[in-house]
């Protein structure tokens, strides 16, 4: 299929990706992970949830850790122009037959949750608890010094149809893989914001969570948190990295919580602010695509990603293989 045209007038105006409700099975442990060695700044606090900021966020929080039994995703969410658009939301899930909810979330206005075409559960808002800035509190700045999050990445059985699908709701392709042989996308990059993606899809089983993505000043960031995670007991939740990417043009590292929640840790990709900028094109037997430098992705980064809450995974339609580590 074809990269769809921008959709410039969408039926409801999504701002950014927001947050991530993580389930996790010690939060203790996962505490220790997220606020000690990361860095992300605590908020709020109780025996069974967490609520975590990054460094330059003025919203109440960007990822929630949640005491469960079995570690997965409960939703990923989205930020709206307006209330207007809460509604406007609201109606255009509900034509597609797809569950709507409003919800009642802590230090959140009206909550909208539903799923996307493949069942992965999506929520939307408006307003969100402002908190005072600390961009400039440098005292606080520690492990790799986060400053926001950045983006999703998930697998998906069928990459094509979900780029359709989140075109619709206004999400612009900036870079993508495709498989030349059959014409099928495998990877896809797709922004509100401004940057190379607020979400990307890639091939596999899912709907899956593959990534959560902060963004850091500069490579040196990564480079004291890898030394951090190699001395205080860490070293095996390194998984990937540090490299750059050919698509994005970003400096990475992944790696793993606790609870096996991959985190990618990133920087210096690029502005996309343009509505006619047009899609970059990587072919799938092109090593650089995923790696300009740097070993290639291990096995475990195609393979392993966490589920969604109560949501069915599907084979993917594609059956290309990737670039692996030997």
């Amino acid at each position: 299929m074809p990269i769809p045209a921008p959709n410039l007038y969408p039926a409801f105006n999504i701002v950014r990706l927001s947050h991530v409700e993580l389930m996790v099975t010690d939060l203790a442990a996962s505490r220790a992970f997220y606020v000690d060695t990361l860095g992300l700044q605590v908020t709020d606090e109780e025996d069974t949830v967490i609520y975590l900021r990054a460094m330059e966020e003025r919203g109440h929080h960007c990822m929630v850790l949640r005491k469960g039994d079995v570690p997965e995703v409960n939703y990923l969410s989205y930020k709206l122009y307006s209330e207007d658009d809460l509604d406007k939301a609201h109606d255009w899930f509900a034509a597609k037959g797809l569950p709507v909810d409003w919800v009642e979330r802590p230090y959140q206005g009206r909550t909208l949750r539903t799923t996307d075409l493949f069942g992965a559960p999506m929520e939307f808002y408006f307003k969100m608890d402002r908190l005072e800035p600390i961009h400039q509190k440098y005292a606080l700045y520690h492990g790799v010094k986060p400053l926001r999050i950045d983006h999703f990445n998930c697998f998906s059985p069928d990459v094509d149809e979900s780029v359709a699908f989140y075109n619709e709701m206004g999400f612009r392709v900036t870079e993508y893989t495709e498989d030349e042989e059959s014409g099928n996308l495998w990877a896809a990059w797709m922004h509100r914001k401004g940057g190379i993606h607020d979400i990307a899809f890639t091939n596999g089983k899912g709907p899956r969570l593959h990534h959560t993505a902060f963004w850091v000043p500069t490579p040196l960031n990564i480079i004291d948190l890898l030394d951090l995670m190699s001395t205080t007991g860490y070293l095996s939740n390194i998984e990937r990295g540090p490299g750059r990417h050919g698509i994005s043009n970003a400096f990475f590292l992944y790696i793993l919580d606790p609870d096996g929640h991959r985190i990618e840790i990133y920087c210096s990709d690029y502005q996309t602010v343009d509505p006619d900028l047009e899609p970059i094109k990587w072919d799938l037997t092109d090593p650089q695509r995923q790696t300009l430098w740097g070993a290639p992705a291990p096995k475990s980064w195609f393979e392993h990603g966490s589920t969604f809450a109560d949501v069915k995974v599907r084979a993917s339609k594609m059956k290309a293989q990737p670039i692996i580590a030997p």
